[in-house]
């Protein structure tokens, strides 16, 4: 054998201290990645929370529009409710009052992580203020989405942020 196919065979393959780095690389990038997946998933779930309050908000719009009374519904007769456990697997229940302001309420599931048993309001706005029950007859310009607890934000769906 002549020197040049010794330092062949020397140099094929990795040393122990490049696996190492290599190793060492996946493992920071797991541990940001991995907080940031599971946050993530629980704002896909929350979605399906957000998704079944959007129906009040189709009916109260259009009730509000088109009421011939002089007053808006009584508190949870909008007729898009749903009472305590009769939701489905990510929504305990959802309740209106007579304003029209929407709360809905996630279930107390493993699955929703930090989310778990989060109240959001889903709120609606005239082109000045806040719907009254006494305004028949206006246009809703908008809704605002905020949970009761700030610190849960992180969870919301794009949707229901800001």
């Amino acid at each position: 054998m002549n020197r040049r196919s010794i330092a062949r065979r020397a140099q094929a393959g990795f040393t122990l201290i490049e696996l190492m780095i290599v190793v060492a690389i996946i493992g920071i990038l797991a541990a940001v990645a991995l907080p940031a997946y599971q946050d993530y998933t629980i704002r896909a779930k929350m979605s399906e929370v957000i998704l079944a309050a959007s129906a009040c908000r189709t009916s109260i719009t259009e009730t509000v529009q088109s009421t011939a009374s002089t007053a808006l519904p009584a508190a949870n007769t909008w007729g898009c409710e749903v009472t305590a456990g009769s939701g489905t697997k990510y929504v305990s229940s959802i309740v209106t009052d007579n304003a029209g302001k929407v709360t809905v309420t996630a279930a107390t599931t493993a699955d929703l992580g930090g989310a778990s048993g989060m109240v959001i309001n889903l709120t609606p706005y005239t082109s000045t203020a806040i719907l009254a029950n006494s305004d028949v007859g206006k246009t809703i310009s908008k809704w605002v989405c905020a949970p009761t607890d700030s610190t849960k934000g992180k969870y919301l769906p794009g949707s229901c942020r800001g």
